[in-house]
């Protein structure tokens, strides 16, 4: 939208209204039509001449990205979510429906980028098209997007729903009709969990842009014979790129926010419940008596801009400290044990740190994120003690070693520190892997007098997430690596997988409120791991498969979480360890649990997460893709090789009406910085910027008429997002109207009562 401004000459009443005109039509295109350059990659993707729109044929609120035709666009696929989530114990089941709706005359195909916890085994996939259910089925990842393209070219309504990353999915759902909404329903089983006597889950509502550091393409050399003289030339085949991901387009926090959720949780701890609070959203909540809740969001609708975190707490002093649950699928059982081992009083003295603080300094820290990370390494370098030894790492897409190597943690050291960090600011990429590199570097590999802890905070915004963890598992040595990870919505697969290799844990901070009471637990862990050596033992003569296999060390209010499968739960299973350099041993009775749904995915779940570390270690990676292949189908998971896809029996697009395909836009996660994330070159001209100034900020994918009232026939429950942001926006065009109506007026008056002033003078 451009913007022509002429140069100032006396105002008339006529004058005023061509003016009060221009305003209305400049402000109804703000709110309507406004076009927006994608940070991410370009679609290459051609645009059909159907289906395209001008900005004087919008009547309505709606969403327009740019199409290869001057003055035309394509109306944007909208979303809106809603999401239930049903915990019971220790677990949780969820269900997320996706309503995707085309508000224009065209045949569209969306692409949606969308986030789920990263240990989720995602195994259900319904669409819905008037009353009718199609069940998605699990496919090897070739044949289901085979299957999904066929359908999508033969005007087919079909879904597709892959992994990039354990918590980073997409969505594809193609020939969408006119003004037509199609239903897509995904479910997932996953753990909740335990610190102490405090649970907590999240659900992440936006996938945060990811910095992918530059790869060199290796190019081969071709000697001539006999002259010793060669060329450079590409290599025939291009090597697979792991650090590839799809990012979404990113909405321009200028342009307001898209993608509506509405969320409600029913919470059957299965114990006395004291404090239930979300950190990062307002709620409402109802207790159904001791252990039961029931809570949804107190705004109803939320943008999906920062991850949604529940916690709560037991009523008493400690939790339950052991859980058993065991399903029967086919003719196996799988258990899942959870034990809280016992607090020690006296854990004896903890020897002094080495520790190595490492801090992201990059655009996407820009903002209320830096702020935390650096009041969270402020606080922990108030910690150290005086026989404690520590350095400074910063890094963007540069790096500073603060110290050449560990010094004491003396007043002077840590007063340089402080104000070195004080001073930082965010700005640039996130070339993370070298700055991991060097703190990982250990100048005293055989002393046993400190114990090594690098400290990684960081939001973990990077898409290269395999070779950190390659780095991670083979050159640890002694460090323990513990993650911090900062911000609304932070890459909690890194972070936590991270952790995972670097035998240490996970800490978010979400929100200043949390520096304190999250860093001091974390600075309890650093000092005490609490068990080690943990080996389960299952009876005698059994055939079991477990995981994890090794079980990790365990920190303060960690709990033991194992999945095992056997042909019979019977028996007992002996679980054992140190604690306090003092041998500790549990018995438990494997048929005295309770049975519950989905154990044996969560078992299946933590198998292809044991498997994907092992190719890491450097296993043969054809073995593992065939175990993970197989596991994923006899679960019916969506992994890294296999994905859910569902077609509908009968074409309904026409024959010759072309199908435009467009990625969905998302939103700049809360907190962020547009302009450090992605640069002066992407940001909205200025005009723009100005022609929104004083207009409202709806969601603008909540535009669409309510869903159709006989979907409960289906059995199928569906998302109630729709709103009244159309009649909102006209209320203000209409208010705004009056008010520039009434300022005519009074300078039509203004201007007689001059006219008669200056007669009578």
């Amino acid at each position: 939208m451009t913007m022509i401004i002429s140069q100032t000459r006396p105002a008339t009443p006529h004058r005023l209204a061509g003016f009060f005109v221009s305003f209305v039509a400049y402000a109804t295109l703000a709110l309507t039509a406004f076009d927006f350059s994608t940070p991410a990659r370009a679609d290459t993707r051609g645009d059909a001449p159907a289906g395209l729109v001008r900005l004087n044929d919008v009547e309505s609120g709606a969403l327009l990205l740019k199409s290869k035709e001057p003055g035309k666009y394509v109306p944007a696929p909208l979303l809106a979510t809603d999401v239930e989530i049903d915990v019971t114990g220790p677990m949780a089941r969820t269900r997320v429906t996706q309503r995707f709706i085309n508000p224009g005359d065209g045949w569209v195909e969306g692409k949606y980028v969308f986030p789920l916890p990263d240990n989720s085994a995602v195994d259900t996939l319904k669409m819905m098209i008037g009353d009718r259910v199609i069940e998605g089925q699990i496919k090897e990842k070739k044949e289901a997007r085979q299957i999904y393209e066929e359908a999508k070219a033969s005007g087919k309504k079909a879904s597709l729903v892959e992994q990039q990353r354990p918590n980073v999915f997409t969505n594809s759902v193609a020939n969408i009709g006119p003004n037509e909404n199609i239903v897509i329903q995904i479910e997932y089983q996953q753990t909740v969990k335990q610190d102490k006597n405090t649970f907590s889950l999240r659900f992440p509502m936006v996938v945060a842009p990811r910095y992918t550091p530059q790869s060199a393409v290796p190019q081969m050399v071709d000697f001539a014979p006999g002259s010793g003289w060669g060329e450079l030339r590409a290599p025939e085949e291009t090597p697979a790129d792991d650090n590839t991901l799809d990012q979404p387009p990113v909405l321009h926090p200028d342009m307001g926010k898209v993608n509506p959720v509405a969320l409600k949780v029913t919470l059957n701890a299965g114990f006395p419940l004291g404090d239930i609070e979300s950190p990062h959203h307002k709620i409402k909540l109802t207790r159904d008596g001791k252990d039961k809740a029931h809570l949804t969001l107190a705004d109803e609708v939320v943008p999906a801009d920062k991850d949604f975190e529940l916690v709560w707490k037991t009523a008493k002093t400690t939790a339950p400290s052991a859980a058993l649950f065991r399903e029967h699928v086919g003719n196996e059982d799988y258990v899942l044990v959870m034990l809280t081992p016992p607090e020690v009083a006296d854990l004896g003295p903890a020897k002094p740190r080495e520790a190595v603080f490492v801090i992201d300094n990059s655009g996407s820290m820009a903002g209320t994120s830096m702020d935390q990370a650096k009041e969270s390494l402020l606080y922990a370098l108030d910690d150290l003690t005086p026989g404690d030894t520590f350095n400074v790492i910063r890094f963007d897409d540069s790096l500073t070693v603060l110290f050449p190597q560990a010094v004491r943690a003396d007043q002077e050291n840590i007063a340089t520190a402080r104000h070195f960090v004080s001073s930082l600011s965010a700005d640039g990429g996130t070339e993370m892997l070298p700055a991991l590199k060097a703190s990982l570097v250990d100048r005293r590999p055989n002393d046993d007098s400190h114990v090594r802890q690098v400290i990684f905070l960081t939001d973990g915004a990077i898409a290269n997430e395999r070779e950190l963890f390659a780095e991670i598992t083979q050159h640890l040595g002694r460090s323990r690596l513990f993650t911090v990870g900062i911000g609304a919505a932070p890459n909690t697969y890194f972070m936590s997988r991270a952790a995972e290799a670097g035998r240490g844990t996970f800490t978010h901070i979400g929100e200043s409120e949390q520096v304190v009471g999250r860093m001091k637990e974390l600075l309890a862990k650093l000092r005490h791991p609490v068990m080690t050596n943990i080996t389960a033992n299952w009876p005698d003569g059994m055939e079991s498969e477990s995981w994890p296999n090794p079980i990790p060390d365990l920190y303060a209010g960690e709990p033991i979480i194992v999945s095992a499968r056997m042909p019979k739960a019977a028996g007992t299973l002996v679980l054992k360890g140190e604690q306090a350099g003092k041998p500790w041993e549990v018995h438990m009775t494997l048929d005295a649990g309770d049975v519950r749904p989905g154990i044996g995915k969560l078992w299946a779940r933590r198998k292809i997460q044991s498997l994907e570390a092992d190719a890491l270690l450097g296993g043969n990676q054809t073995s593992i893709d065939q175990a993970i292949l197989k596991t994923a189908l006899d679960h019916h998971l969506v992994s890294r090789l296999t994905s859910l896809v569902a077609v509908d029996v009968t074409p309904t697009r026409p024959d010759g009406s072309p199908l435009v395909s467009k990625d969905m836009p998302v939103n700049l996660p809360e907190g962020w910085d547009f302009e450090k994330v992605f640069g002066e070159q992407n940001v909205m001209p200025t005009q723009a910027k100005r022609a929104m100034q004083g207009a409202p900020a709806p969601m603008l994918a909540m535009v669409a008429a309510p869903i159709m009232a006989d979907a409960s026939a289906a059995n199928m429950p569906l998302p109630q997002t729709a709103s009244d942001a159309p009649l909102l926006i006209l209320q203000g065009l209409l208010a705004l109207i009056a008010a520039l109506g009434l300022y005519l007026l009074w300078w039509i008056g203004f201007c007689r009562m001059a006219r008669i002033d200056k007669s009578q003078a």
